[in-house]
């Protein structure tokens, strides 16, 4: 018995990515061990940076999905939008519709956010961040902010580093 599933726009840009990266791959020239050393050390520092992220949400009470929905959505109010539908924020947490439905829940039953059903078009579902949301969202983003300060010089020297090694094997640096 075979399952045929229905790719997804997510699923999509995922193959797109891999497709690019391949022709890309089998353009470049070859890495070399100093290459394997700068993208271990950015991967490393991403993880480090993640782990914070992790840790530093559940110390204020919530988890990393929850502070990363939170984000989302102040986000989405800043740019412009009044407010963000749950189908934006599962595209840009990319997970589900129905898991998105699922966070939202969640992130109301600990008075988080609020839904609206939308004046226009009752069939869409609005999300805002309440008052205690965006005290929550304030504190957290205030420590990322903090750390991001912090390792943002070696972020910033790893970045530039693992394309500057490629480019100057080939020539261009």
């Amino acid at each position: 018995m075979s399952i045929i599933l229905e790719a997804t726009p997510d699923m999509r840009a995922i193959q797109g990515i891999a497709s690019r990266s391949q022709r890309v791959a089998m353009s470049a020239a070859p890495l070399e061990t100093p290459d394997y050393a700068r993208l271990a050390a950015l991967r490393y520092t991403l993880r480090r940076f993640l782990h914070f992220s992790e840790s530093a949400a559940e110390a204020a009470g919530t988890t990393a999905q929850h502070y990363q929905a939170l984000l989302v959505l102040r986000a989405g109010a800043g740019a412009g939008a009044e407010r963000l539908a749950i189908n934006d924020l599962a595209r840009q947490l990319l997970i589900k519709h129905n898991s998105a439905v699922g966070l939202v829940d969640r992130l109301m039953g600990q008075g988080l956010v609020v839904r609206r059903r939308s004046a226009e078009d009752r069939r869409e579902v609005h999300l805002r961040l309440t008052a205690k949301g965006r005290r929550l969202l304030e504190r957290v983003a205030g420590v990322h902010r903090r750390e991001l300060e912090r390792i943002g010089p070696d972020l910033r020297r790893l970045l530039r580093s693992v394309p500057h090694a490629t480019r100057a094997r080939r020539g261009y640096g």
